[in-house]
C-alpha cells in the first residue's frame, strides 16, 4: 500500500496491468462452490455470509455477502474518499490511453508480446505481463473527479486495515452466531482469523473446509481437508432438505446448535 501511494511508477504498473486484464477478469463465472453457497442461502442454511474475495463472483451466483476486503468493482480516492464504479474508471483510462485499447484488441487477436500489443502477454493464471518500457512512461492514470487525488481500487491492500464499520459488523456477527463455517481460506490474514476465533470463544460451533493447513486448525470443532467446490457441489446436487456425504458430517455438528449463521469464504 505504501508503495502504491508514494510511487507513481507503482501505480502505473498496477493500473496498466489491471486495465489490460479487466475484460478477462470480468468474464469469469461463478464456480460450483459459489452456486452451492447461494443455494444454501436460499434454503435458509446460511443466514449471513462474509467473503475475503474481491471479485464479486458470489454476487453473480446470487449471494450478497459482506465484502471484508472490499471489491475491485469500485474505485476510491485516497484523498477525499469519493468512490465510483470501476467501469467508469475503465472508460476514463481508455480516453487517456487510446493506444492501449488498440493494444488490448491486438492481444485478443493473436499478437501477444509485440510492440503493437505493448508487449502484453496473457499468463496462464489470467494475469497480464506488460513490457516495462510501455507502462513506465506511456500509461496515464485518471485522477479523482472531485479533488484531483490519487485513485485506487476499493480493496484492502496487504498492510491496510479493514474499514472500522465493516470490521465491527463482521465481528458482531461472529460473536453472536450459533455456528461459524470457514470455507476455502487458510485464515492466515488476521482480519479473517480473528472472526473464527471470536466465534469459537463466544461458544459457537466452528468448522473449516479447506485444502491444507489453516491458522485455526488447533481449536475448531471440525476440519475437512477437501476442495470446496467438490464438497459443496455434492450438497447442491441434493434436495435442499438433505445433506450429502461428507457435508452432512459437517452440518450435523452445526445444525444441532442452530442454522449456519455465518460463512467465511
Amino acid at each position: 500500500m505504501l508503495e502504491f501511494v508514494r510511487k507513481s511508477r507503482a501505480r502505473r504498473r498496477y493500473w496498466a496491468r489491471s486495465y489490460a486484464g479487466w475484460r478477462r477478469f470480468t468474464a469469469a463465472q461463478p464456480g460450483a462452490a459459489h452456486v452451492a453457497l447461494a443455494s444454501l442461502e436460499q434454503a435458509g442454511r446460511i443466514n449471513f455470509m462474509i467473503t475475503q474475495n474481491v471479485d464479486r463472483l458470489h454476487h453473480r451466483a446470487g449471494s450478497n455477502p459482506l465484502e471484508l476486503h472490499g471489491t475491485v468493482y469500485s474505485v476510491i480516492c485516497l484523498d477525499c474518499g469519493f468512490s465510483f464504479c470501476r467501469d467508469l474508471f475503465q472508460d476514463e483510462v481508455k480516453v487517456l490511453n487510446p493506444k492501449w485499447a488498440a493494444a488490448i484488441e491486438s492481444l485478443d487477436h493473436g499478437s501477444p508480446g509485440s510492440d503493437k500489443s505493448f508487449g502484453m502477454k496473457q499468463r496462464p493464471d489470467g494475469d497480464i505481463e506488460i513490457d516495462e518500457k510501455f507502462w513506465e512512461e506511456d500509461f496515464h492514470i485518471p485522477t479523482c473527479q472531485k479533488c484531483n487525488g490519487i485513485l485506487k481500487p476499493d480493496v484492502v491492500f496487504f498492510g491496510d486495515n479493514v474499514p472500522k464499520e465493516r470490521a465491527d459488523k463482521a465481528m458482531e456477527v461472529a460473536r453472536e452466531c450459533d455456528a461459524f463455517l470457514a470455507l476455502g481460506s487458510s485464515l492466515m490474514t488476521m482480519s479473517a482469523f480473528r472472526l473464527v476465533r471470536a466465534a469459537h470463544e463466544a461458544g459457537a460451533s466452528t468448522a473449516i473446509v479447506n485444502v491444507g493447513k489453516t491458522r485455526a486448525d488447533d481449536f475448531v470443532s471440525l476440519k475437512i481437508n477437501a476442495r470446496l467446490g467438490e464438497v459443496l457441489f455434492l450438497k447442491f446436487c441434493q434436495e435442499y432438505s438433505t445433506l450429502a456425504l461428507s457435508v452432512s458430517l459437517l452440518c450435523d455438528k452445526l445444525i444441532r446448535q442452530g442454522s449456519w449463521n455465518q460463512n467465511q469464504s
